[in-house]
């Protein structure tokens, strides 16, 4: 369904140190880095068909992060889930929420964690167990 996210930055290379070690517990390999026809500077991480994009914000404003939204990365099992989880604390990261572990919902049985990256977007780690 989505071909893309991008997100904005206030400190492109802090989200880059940030995004290497927490998109590397996935799998994913350095970013392309890219400029905008504004100059402003980007970086795609590309992996298994998906992209995950930070940007300096084109408008020249400052970047700021959705009140309500949630960026979820699926992981391969629990133990990748709390990898992320300790991954993205080790790098500037917030736990936010319950602790990482198995949550029961309508949906059925997931196991999450959530993290704040350094600008403040909410980002989920989820494995769904068979």
């Amino acid at each position: 369904m989505f071909s893309h996210i991008m997100i904005g930055s206030n400190d492109l290379e802090r989200s880059r140190r940030f995004y290497d070690a927490v998109l590397g517990v996935l799998g994913a390999g350095e970013p392309f880095p890219n400029e905008a026809p504004t100059g402003h500077k980007r970086l795609f991480y590309r992996h298994n068909g998906s992209a995950f994009c930070v940007t300096q914000p084109i408008d020249g404003a400052e970047a700021t992060c959705a009140n309500g939204a949630t960026i979820g990365f699926k992981c391969d099992s629990p133990d990748q889930v709390q990898a992320f989880h300790d991954t993205a604390v080790a790098h500037g990261g917030m736990s936010i929420e319950a602790p990482p572990g198995l949550r029961e919902s309508s949906l059925g049985q997931l196991y999450l964690a959530y993290v704040r990256d350094p600008d403040g977007h909410k980002l989920c780690a989820l494995y769904r167990p068979k």
